[in-house]
C-alpha cells in the first residue's frame, strides 16, 4: 500500500466522522428547533400559564436530553473511526519501516 493510499484511506475515515459529527449537530438542531415550535403553539393556546410553562419546560428538556444523546453517539462513532485510522496508520508505517530496514514482520 503507497503513503498516498494510506493518506487517503485515513482522510476517507476522517472526513466520515466529521460527516457523522455534523448529521448529529444537525439532528439536535431539528430537534430544538421542532421543541420551540411545540412550545410556541402550547403558549399560543388557552391553557393556563403554570400548565403551560411545565409543558414547555418538559419539551424543551426532553429534546435536550435526545439532541445530547444525538451527539455524544455520533462523537462515540467518530473516535472509533479516528482511533482505527490511527491503528490502521501505525501498522503500515512499521510495515514500511521493516521493509526499508529489512527487519522481518510478524
Amino acid at each position: 500500500m503507497q503513503i498516498k493510499e494510506i493518506s487517503k484511506s485515513v482522510e476517507e475515515i476522517e472526513s466520515e466522522a466529521e460527516k457523522i459529527l455534523a448529521e448529529a449537530r444537525t439532528k439536535a438542531n431539528g430537534i430544538l428547533l421542532k421543541a420551540k415550535e411545540e412550545a410556541k403553539e402550547i403558549i399560543s393556546s388557552q391553557l393556563p400559564m403554570d400548565d403551560i410553562e411545565t409543558e414547555c419546560q418538559k419539551i424543551a428538556n426532553n429534546a435536550r436530553a435526545e439532541a445530547d444523546k444525538e451527539i455524544k453517539e455520533a462523537t462515540v462513532k467518530a473516535s472509533t473511526l479516528e482511533t482505527k485510522a490511527g491503528k490502521k496508520s501505525e501498522a503500515i508505517v512499521e510495515r514500511i519501516v521493516n521493509i526499508v530496514t529489512g527487519a522481518k514482520s510478524s
